[in-house]
């Protein structure tokens, strides 16, 4: 009888992982929100890693959080390497593209707490009086991925991160 469980067990769980592995591992996370502010004052913050944590709600998740700068703000391989407590994380953010005033992608390596390899994108488009903040992150998740999102809804926390940022450069950009 017990044996009869164990194996009932063993054949539920091979089937969830079997279930598990068929989900779709790619994801893009997107918010879009327009800002009463033009582009040039916005495009700062998003182009200089510095200014980022000004506004990023990320850097927020740990204020003691190790970072260094490497190569010039605003250009194309600038980047940021960060180490910070168990909910802030490891890895680093580096931009690979830039058009001014428009657009600004970066590269968003984790090595903890899980490894992680995602494009984050921030897009300028004038609407109005103002401006639309368009903030985006995609990747492949793997396995793992797919099994953390089974159990977690990563879009609605992490878009709700973007929505936290947006209302922080709102704060900083619509004043000055």
């Amino acid at each position: 009888m017990l044996i009869k469980v164990v194996v009932g067990m063993l054949v539920v769980v091979a089937l969830f992982l079997a279930f598990i592995a068929t989900r779709k591992g790619e994801f893009r996370y997107e918010v879009s929100e327009v800002i009463a502010a033009p582009p040039e004052k916005i495009f700062p913050y998003i182009s200089d890693l510095k200014l980022g944590g000004e506004w990023s709600p990320f850097e927020k998740v740990d204020p003691n959080m190790k970072k260094e700068f490497i190569g010039e703000p605003n250009q194309v391989g600038s980047k940021m390497t960060f180490a910070g407590n168990k909910d802030a994380g490891a890895g680093s953010i580096e931009i690979i593209r830039i058009i001014p005033n428009e657009l600004v992608q970066l590269r968003l390596l984790m090595t903890e707490p899980l490894a992680a390899d995602n494009i984050v994108e921030y897009r300028l488009t004038p609407e109005g009086q103002g401006t639309r903040f368009s903030w985006s992150m995609s990747g492949n998740g793997g396995y793992v991925g797919k099994l953390v999102t089974f159990f977690i809804d990563c879009e609605k926390m992490v878009t709700d991160q973007f929505r936290q940022g947006f209302e922080n450069l709102k704060a900083i950009v619509e004043v000055k």
